[in-house]
């Protein structure tokens, strides 16, 4: 059994359960008084006892965690007044990821494993025009037109609008404004450079799940001081990551140890403005991925911005202090107080809002899983650097990386795009109501499904409720009829 990770200090040491791990956590507080330290203190007790952590770095600050320590005289004042066990300024095993390339090793998904409902939240759609994005991934995989990149989106869109007339008894009316609207939102989206995301070659969840020679858990960064400043991506990939975890991983039950810790930065960003059908599976998603292995830590400035039903699946808490100055401030500290266990103590409502930097209450599950009783407390100091990376720094490590070199190139395979500016070159008939084609274009199209499978199957590792559950509702175009060609 793993050692226990200790991240604070009360009267005695409060440390998290290896085997509790991935029954989840939440880290709150106000700006300024302490979460990213915590955060930080965290992911390097999970990377000593050999468990990856991904992580975002919204604020540009933790890039340090690849560098030791030793930079700060407040950390060696709160070294030498707590004494952590086994502490020493160390470096720790990161790797750095960025939407846009620049910072890191380029992360990509295809469209379609984004899916319509994601999209749909995306680009800020209503119903009816979610409802034709729908529509256009049907038809796409009906006629194995794979959605790989925005280009290939883009093409799908003008075919349907230009045929609405072919498509409108099989899979209902499609709107041109819609079209319009969706293509708008497409454009603004590429405006914040989100083109770059979509594509191939796909990010490979096994190499979020790595550990150094010496068995240390790796800490995947995803650089984020600028993909924040596009909120509504951020949050979705967060989610569409959070996603393919769950769909991915085969089931472990309860392990001695999780198989990854995601921290989710910035957490009041995935349920702002979420349909209630979203929020229905995003705590669906939170509740089953830790059997597979997974635990998820929500990092926010008030358990308020969370949802009470993906709250109370948050076992281990760590909340730092809150502000009381108006009446909405009083209710959400009394609303985080009620979230502990209580101790006879402790006037948790009052405490909460005279807690220094670096101190917060504390509660975390014990054996046999259940809440501790809340404890006011100092968390540790980090062992790795406070001060962030130059990009000199940055860019050597980058360089060094393990997997330098496997996601910096993009393809651009064969897809929708291409497929539909042949078609049009040649002069192939449109689809009709019933199917039928002319014999070269149902050529293509059987070639075109074979390569659909060929790509489903190699990333079908998932257990059928998982795809049902992520694919079906969150949005993937494999739904229906590709299900049964699986």
């Amino acid at each position: 059994m793993s050692a226990a990770l200790p991240i604070a200090k009360a009267d005695a040491e409060l440390a998290i359960l290896p085997r509790m791990a991935n029954r989840h956590g939440l880290v709150a507080g106000a700006t300024g008084t302490g979460k990213t330290v915590t955060l930080r203190v965290m992911a390097e007790q999970f990377s000593l006892a050999g468990i990856p952590v991904f992580m975002a770095d919204v604020k540009g600050d933790l890039s340090g965690l690849a560098r030791a320590g030793g930079d700060a005289a407040k950390v060696a004042e709160r070294v030498a007044e707590l004494a952590p066990p086994g502490f020493g300024y160390r470096a720790f095993p990161v790797v750095f990821w960025d939407l846009y390339g620049k910072a890191g090793h380029p992360v990509r998904a295809t469209v379609s494993d984004m899916g319509p409902l994601l999209f749909a939240r995306l680009l800020g759609l209503n119903d009816t025009q979610a409802g034709v994005l729908t529509m256009v991934f049907r038809i796409a995989d009906d006629n194995g037109l794979l959605l790989l990149d925005l280009k290939d989106l883009r093409a799908m869109l003008q075919h349907v609008g230009e045929h609405a007339a072919d498509y409108k008894t099989r899979y209902g009316n499609v709107s041109p404004a819609s079209v319009g609207a969706i293509q708008r939102g497409l454009l603004e989206l590429e405006n914040q450079g989100a083109e770059a995301f979509f594509g191939e070659p796909a990010l490979a969840l096994s190499d979020l799940m790595r550990c150094d020679a010496d068995g240390r858990g790796t800490v995947n960064i995803l650089v984020a001081d600028k993909l924040i400043h596009a909120p509504k991506l951020y949050a979705t990939f967060l989610l569409w990551l959070l996603a393919e975890l769950f769909e991915t991983l085969p089931e472990v039950g309860d392990p001695d140890k999780p198989r990854l810790a995601f921290f989710f930065d910035e957490a009041h960003l995935l349920f702002d403005d979420a349909p209630a059908a979203l929020l229905d599976k995003i705590e669906q998603v939170v509740r089953l991925v830790r059997s597979k292995g997974v635990g998820v830590y929500f990092v926010t400035q008030n358990p308020v911005d969370i949802p009470e039903t993906v709250l109370g699946q948050l076992g281990n808490r760590v909340q730092h202090a809150l502000r009381a100055f108006t009446p909405r401030d009083q209710k959400a500290v009394r609303a985080a107080a009620q979230t502990f266990r209580s101790n006879p103590a402790l006037d948790v409502e009052a405490v909460i809002t005279e807690l220094g930097v670096g101190e917060a209450l504390v509660s975390l599950l014990d054996d046999k899983g259940r809440p501790g009783v809340v404890e006011r407390a100092f968390v540790y100091p980090p062992q790795s650097r406070l001060a962030p990376l130059d990009d000199a720094e940055r860019a050597e490590l980058v360089r060094a990386s393990p997997l330098a070199g496997r996601y910096e190139a993009a393809l651009d395979r064969d897809s929708a795009y291409e497929m539909l500016e042949r078609r049009a070159g040649e002069a192939t008939l449109p689809p009709t109501e019933d199917g039928g084609r002319t014999e070269r274009a149902s050529t293509r199209q059987s070639d075109s499904l074979i390569e659909a499978f060929g790509k489903s199957l190699l990333r079908a590792a998932g257990s059928t409720i998982g795809r049902q559950l992520i694919r079906g509702v969150l949005g993937s175009l494999l739904s229906g009829d590709s299900k049964r060609r699986r």
